[in-house]
């Protein structure tokens, strides 16, 4: 079932807005709000989640309030990555929720956590372990980020790629299962934290890999799982049977459902993270699939 929709993904992160578009988020703020009212009209107790944020800053929570945005989403999430991305250390993590906690009464998500196996697959295990001993019970979702290593074919999404050195292959190596099928250690550890600790597994198009993940997710006894739709596959023929495939497949699960990325026809420049030129077209995109799986 559908137990919440997440509007966007890391608005704050320029990997998936683009903010020299909007330096004040306005357009963003815009645009969320719509969303969430989209959402309300649809789904009258459907809770929504304001797009997982990374880095963690309390100022772009001030900000959203400022714009009116915290009035239609009824929680905020938080993504970390201290052994990866962040500059600041896994122990870190209850003071980090804390300065979130500090400026909105809203309840605050982990939508993603995660360590990745690009030096040693040991800390991935034993830092997952540590993870959860420092959240568990600090949040009412946490999503562990992710379930499948991405496939060294596929491009991560990220604004620079190869660029980016390290930091863009560490992308490829942040699940518990390996591109082949077989398992990491931090998999059976993840296993033994469910279902409270969630998973956050994101599915391309027509993605190859949903069925063994389905299978994999019931086999590690996970309950809640955040994954998304994209609005620029909404614009591919054959959306509808492969998000029809997608959410049925998944049916089992508490979802978390993220509607992000934009059409490259539908932004003020051609690229999924380019403000819409008509934020009501993301809106009615979220209450279209709100209609359709949020039943």
């Amino acid at each position: 079932m559908i137990e919440a929709v997440m509007i966007w993904n890391e608005p704050n992160n320029k990997s998936h807005w683009d903010f020299q578009l909007d330096p004040t988020w306005s357009q963003f703020a815009t645009m969320a709000s719509l969303a969430g009212q989209a959402i309300r009209a649809e789904h009258p107790t459907l809770t929504r989640v304001l797009g997982g944020i990374s880095p963690i800053d309390p100022g772009f929570i001030t900000n959203m309030a400022g714009h009116g945005v915290l009035d239609h989403v009824d929680a905020v999430a938080v993504h970390g990555f201290p052994l990866d991305w962040n500059h600041w250390a896994l122990e870190d993590w209850p003071a980090k929720l804390a300065e979130i906690q500090a400026v909105t009464d809203l309840p605050v998500w982990i939508s993603e956590v995660g360590v990745s196996t690009f030096g040693a697959d040991w800390v991935q295990e034993q830092a997952l372990s540590r993870t959860a001993e420092l959240l568990r019970g600090r949040a009412p979702r946490i999503h562990w980020y992710s379930l499948l290593d991405l496939p060294k074919a596929w491009p991560a999404t990220t604004r620079h790629r190869e660029a980016e050195g390290s930091s863009y292959y560490r992308h490829f190596y942040m699940g518990v299962v390996r591109e082949d099928g077989t398992a990491k250690p931090a998999a059976r550890t993840l296993a033994e934290l469910t279902p409270e600790i969630g998973v956050c597994q994101w599915f391309h198009y027509e993605d190859h890999r949903l069925d063994d993940a389905v299978r994999w997710l019931k086999q590690m006894r996970v309950k809640y799982l955040r994954t998304g739709l994209s609005w620029s596959d909404y614009a591919r023929p054959g959306r509808e049977a492969w998000f029809d495939r997608q959410m049925a497949a998944l049916e089992d699960f508490d979802v978390t459902l993220t509607f992000c990325f934009t059409p490259e026809d539908a932004g003020i420049v051609p690229h999924y993270t380019s403000p819409p030129r008509h934020p009501e077209e993301f809106a009615a995109f979220c209450a279209e699939m709100t209609r359709r799986y949020a039943r």
